[in-house]
């Protein structure tokens, strides 16, 4: 029997059909309702900018602010709009998409048209942008539903109602007190199941997250996570409720954190984008390079220190890269793993020592085997292809092999005690950037080595 394959549809193909099929405007909003408003924002990217130009009007203020909220790079199509147009259209997005497209503007396009904003949309927006981009602030929206404590359980429908056209993040309802202050949260489906001679405050829950607006989201980001609400409401010092973070943007910013993350493994002070100059990047990336041309200089000048190593057994500066190169990838690895753990806020030192002890069994039990792979291989190389004896061919090949092992056991415990030492420092361990990581684990590999060769060959063999 053949399997049939189910092919994801091409909504956007389709929705660029109909809207290109010179549809009357009912007709065309109709048979794009059903439709989700991120495949609309695909067919957008897809057609003409006299097409675009030609369609908002037809759309309408409202579905074009949702659709804009879709699109990657919408700071391009806001071109297409003249200016008081662009501020409509912003007003009826939520604060935070308001202010993640102004933010991607220059600060004369931005202020001109904050001013064009209407007095609700241009005081939520000023707010948002009040806060630090590292603040949890600065990625809240305004669109939530807040009622009073003291309500009975048929107000607080209604209020629920009359609220919901305005913002439609109705999951979860937060109550506050007579001081307007944070009190508790009441999920949708408790409010609707309640009876009318109920109390409101018995299906309220009172011991509900929040964060504060000011806190730093690299500190606040676990809690976020942990707690996997519909949405999380952000207060000010008074707890009274500033805005909400959401189930998206509690996934956008984990994936922003994520990537900045990524970008400081390679080094980088910052994520870059196809859109960044020349000198940005240059920027970005040379200062790390300057630290690691200098620890690059101390590397080389720890080699030259064993130049008598060299001269005497010239053969053994063969097999440098393979053990640089391994005692790179394993200090890498356990680097990765490391910071991955310290993620943990209630990680204790004693599991941070099984940790150390469990990378460093990691970095033994694999260097027991590419020790043995490399006594094997080596030996033979010196042997077959050098033309060595083979005596001599084994035993260089042991030396090279007893030096991957140690190597590999001492970058392991570097990989997981370097970024427990910035972590303990108050600094982000991802700043023990990979380029870090391996330039420190050549300079021990490089001293394992030839340290070895000293020892083992010259000093104790005698083999010269």
């Amino acid at each position: 029997m053949t399997e049939k394959v189910l092919n994801k549809p091409m909504y956007a193909d389709e929705i660029v059909k109909i809207f290109r099929s010179g549809l009357s405007k009912d007709e065309l909003i109709e048979k794009i309702s059903d439709y989700h408003t991120s495949d609309i924002a695909d067919a957008l990217e897809k057609m003409t900018v006299d097409e675009r130009k030609a369609l908002y009007p037809v759309l309408g203020v409202e579905l074009v602010a949702e659709i804009f909220s879709y699109i990657e790079d919408s700071e391009e199509y806001l071109k297409e709009i003249n200016s008081d147009k662009v501020a409509n259209l912003l007003s009826e997005m939520d604060s935070d998409d308001a202010v993640d497209i102004l933010e991607k503007l220059g600060d004369d396009d931005r202020k001109r048209i904050v001013a064009l904003l209407d007095n609700d949309a241009k005081q939520d927006v000023r707010m948002i942008l009040s806060y630090d981009d590292d603040e949890i602030g600065s990625e809240m929206t305004t669109n939530y539903i807040v009622i009073s404590k003291n309500l009975s359980i048929k107000e607080a429908r209604h209020e629920l109602i009359s609220q919901a056209g305005e913002n439609d993040n109705i999951n979860t309802i937060y109550a506050v007190d007579d001081n307007n202050c944070f009190f508790g949260a009441i999920d949708l489906k408790d409010l609707i199941v309640a009876r009318n001679y109920q109390n409101l405050d018995d299906i309220i829950v009172k011991s509900y997250p929040f964060v504060k607006a000011h806190e730093k989201i690299t500190d606040c980001i676990e809690q976020l996570k942990d707690y996997a609400e519909d949405s999380i409401p952000v207060l000010d010092d008074e707890k009274h409720i500033l805005g909400v973070i959401t189930a998206h943007d509690i996934v956008q910013v984990v994936d922003e954190e994520l990537g900045e993350d990524y970008a400081k493994l390679g080094g980088l002070t910052a994520e870059e984008d196809l859109n960044e100059t020349t000198f940005q990047s240059t920027k970005k990336r040379l200062p790390w390079l300057i630290i690691l041309l200098f620890l690059g200089m101390g590397v080389s000048s720890v080699v030259g220190i064993f130049e008598s190593v060299v001269a005497v057994i010239p053969i053994v500066i063969c097999f440098q890269s393979l053990i640089l190169d391994m005692a790179g990838n394993v200090g890498t690895q356990s680097l990765a793993v490391t910071i991955r753990v310290l993620m943990d806020e209630n990680l204790t030192a004693s599991d941070k020592l099984k940790l150390t002890v469990k990378e460093m069994k990691v970095g033994f039990s694999n260097g027991i085997l590419l020790g043995v792979m490399a006594v094997i291989f080596v030996g033979l190389y010196i042997f077959l292809i050098k033309g060595n004896d083979i005596a001599y061919s084994f035993i260089v090949s042991g030396c090279v092999g007893f030096s991957l092992l140690a190597s590999m056991v001492i970058s392991s415990l570097i990989g997981t005690l370097v970024p427990m030492f910035f972590n303990k420092m108050k600094i982000d361990p991802a700043v023990a950037s990979g380029p870090l990581i391996t330039t420190i684990n050549d300079l021990v590999a490089v001293v394992t080595y030839y340290g070895m060769v000293w020892l083992l060959l010259i000093n104790i063999l005698h083999l010269t």
